[in-house]
């Protein structure tokens, strides 16, 4: 997922977004619960926080979702799924909390939201970088991610790494707030160059249409999306430099800072489905392979 950064100048509004309506169609359904979602939750009291105890004794405990596939969204039978949606399934039921129930968001509003209260905890895959660290604290990643790009069928350009696309000039898109944006300026693309659009799916239209070259975005992101289309394809996953140094992120749940009894609990029983292999049984029906599984920590990617 992205750090929030990007200058949306050049934003494409593509004519058919077929597999982003399945997506909206899901939130539209689920949309009094996103109204529920927006009521506050009772602030947390007493060293490190309560929320687990309220959780259990409301039986439910409320997810900020994004409506990004594969990380949290809505499928076309209206039900909550995704990475993170399924891992917290597993992981309340430990805790005693039998039911989950999402608030869906723009992705931007998730920090701002579970600061809010409008929700319990952000569970759409969110990145672990110092700035947010400053702002929620994290869960331990469930998984790590390197890059790739969606291209033509055929890479008839030939483009594996940031370094390629910027010997090629190729034009390249991204979403809004992807941490690829980061990534692909370090490689020495303007910022301002860059076209910034909505979400994957306006990703994939802009590379089948030819209005771009490559969209880049998360390795799982762009495999999930090219997968069923017959005029683009996604590349090998790399790893991006940043600072001059390789650079691979981590996705975790994040929490209200005064939430650190949750927050631990969560990690507890995150490291035993680590440990027995159910993490990578859960998150791989969504494209994660086992190269993505990891063992980087929260502290070590609030720190860089």
């Amino acid at each position: 997922m992205a750090a929030p950064r990007g200058n949306e100048a050049h934003t494409i509004r593509p004519e058919r977004r077929r597999a982003r309506r399945s997506v909206l169609a899901g939130l539209a359904a689920f949309g009094a619960l996103g109204a529920a979602g927006c009521t506050r939750v009772a602030s947390a009291s007493g060293e490190g926080g309560d929320l687990l105890e309220r959780l259990r004794a409301q039986g439910v405990v409320r997810l900020g979702i994004a409506g990004e596939v594969p990380f949290g969204y809505i499928d076309r039978d209206g039900r909550l799924t995704g990475e993170a949606p399924e891992l917290a399934r597993a992981i309340f039921g430990r805790l005693g909390v039998d039911r989950v129930q999402p608030v869906p968001t723009e992705f931007g509003s998730l920090i701002p939201g579970l600061n809010a209260q409008q929700f319990d905890v952000v569970a759409a895959g969110m990145y672990v970088t110092p700035d947010r660290c400053e702002q929620v604290i994290f869960a331990d990643p469930d998984y790590q991610m390197p890059d790739a790009f969606i291209v033509r069928k055929g890479n008839p350009l030939g483009l594996r790494t940031y370094a390629d696309a910027l010997r090629r000039h190729a034009k390249i898109a991204t979403g809004t707030g992807y941490a690829q944006i980061q990534h692909a300026v370090e490689a020495g693309f303007k910022e301002n160059d860059l076209v910034i659009v909505p979400d994957q799916v306006a990703g994939l239209n802009a590379v089948e249409s030819g209005r771009v070259d490559l969209f880049t975005a998360t390795a799982v992101t762009a495999r999930m999306v090219a997968r069923g289309s017959a005029k683009a394809e996604s590349t090998k996953p790399f790893v991006a430099l940043v600072d001059g140094r390789p650079k691979v992120d981590g996705g975790a749940f994040a929490f209200r800072p005064t939430e650190t009894r949750l927050r631990d609990a969560f990690n507890t029983e995150l490291h035993k489905l680590r440990r027995s292999g159910e993490l990578y049984r859960i998150l791989r029906p969504f494209g994660f392979t086992e190269a993505e599984m990891t063992t980087l920590t929260a502290k070590e990617l609030c720190r860089r």
